[in-house]
């Protein structure tokens, strides 16, 4: 096989998924060199976990995700990160890169891209160990532009189109209160706000562009007429990124108005972009959720089709698997790392690309 021109070795690979790829680059040095090269294979589509804070320090660091067609947990080493100490990962865009928190050698806390497939990785500009603790890292879907995002202030870098000077452009958020579960999809930020008293939540939905926080524009209350008491009718609900042109909500289907009503169930609703309509997506069978019923507070992560649920003492992840439609509800066993198993998370679409 080694004497073979690789133009024919590439084009022989080019017909396998990415998965088989992955493999055949453990057979031998040569096909590792071979096919850690760009590929045009369809993505991997992963969920990643984020590891919890008292195992940052392990070693090796790595990070684990979950193969939902093989239903098989894998783990992917960050042990290439080096100088960088204790690797967090936070966010991955859909062109198969990763964004971690590091410790850098100065100490201070630094933003990371990499891919864990390629083990190439490259620092973003400096910023203060203040955003690590108190911002939230959101990704474009359509793109690896990055966003820190805080109640008062908003970091925004793009690294495949630096600015000139190479550094994060600071905007004013001006929101009305710390923003619940902040999504960046196709240069729009969409989060949820609670615009209540200290005795009654009241849950809106916000939305600003990247062109309008240049511009120091406020942010837009989206809340129309037709949506009713959508925002009512779930207990903290959670953004999460759906597919194109699609952003999904999530929470607690109450039984009622009261100021402490019950949960019957968790519910999935799904808002298109275009019509400005809403949609239910997906209800949580009443035996799985029995399983949520005594817990206080609950974890929600994923994207496009398969949305994750993760709960205190729990032990497992309920997972809604949407692909093709099916909207399948499943339990996945096995959960690796400890903890309380209240765990975080994102999509993580693998490919074998190139940094910016």
């Amino acid at each position: 096989m080694e004497s073979l021109p690789h133009d024919a070795l590439h084009h022989i690979f080019s017909l396998l998924p990415l998965r088989q790829i992955i493999i055949c680059r453990c057979v031998s040095k040569h096909l590792h060199s071979l096919l850690t090269s760009p590929s045009h294979s369809p993505p991997l589509p992963l969920l990643a976990l984020r590891p919890h804070h008292h195992h940052l320090s392990s070693s090796p660091p790595s990070l684990h995700v979950f193969d939902p067609s093989l239903r098989r947990w894998l783990r992917l080493p960050l042990d290439f990160l080096l100088p960088f100490r204790s690797p967090h990962p936070v966010a991955a865009s859909s062109s198969g890169l990763l964004f971690l928190w590091a410790d850098s050698p100065s100490s201070s806390k630094s933003l990371l891209l990499c891919n864990p497939l390629t083990r190439l990785f490259r620092p973003l500009p400096p910023l203060g160990s203040a955003w690590s603790r108190h911002g939230s890292v959101l990704v474009d879907s359509s793109s690896s532009d990055v966003m820190v995002l805080t109640e008062l202030a908003a970091l925004y870098f793009s690294p495949s189109s630096p600015s000139p000077s190479n550094k994060w452009l600071k905007f004013s958020s001006n929101l009305p209160s710390k923003p619940r579960s902040p999504i960046l999809t196709s240069h729009s930020v969409f989060a949820l706000c609670d615009v209540g008293s200290p005795w009654r939540s009241q849950w809106k939905l916000f939305c600003c562009t990247i062109s309008k926080l240049r511009s120091s524009q406020t942010w837009t209350t989206l809340d129309k007429p037709a949506w009713g008491d959508v925002f009512d009718i779930l207990k903290r609900p959670r953004l999460v990124k759906g597919n194109a042109g699609k952003i999904l909500m999530v929470g607690g289907l109450k039984s009622s108005f009261s100021l402490n009503s019950v949960c019957s169930t968790i519910l999935i609703l799904r808002l298109d972009l275009e019509s400005w309509e809403w949609d239910e997506a997906g209800r949580m069978p009443v035996e799985m959720f029995k399983c949520f019923q005594e817990c206080s507070k609950f974890k929600v992560f994923g994207g496009g089709d398969r949305v994750c649920f993760s709960a205190k003492r729990l032990g497992k992840l309920a997972l809604w698997d949407n692909v093709g439609g099916k909207g399948e509800w499943q339990w996945i066993e096995g959960l690796p790392g400890g903890g309380d198993g209240l765990c975080r998370g994102f999509v993580f679409e693998a490919r074998l690309t190139p940094l910016p």
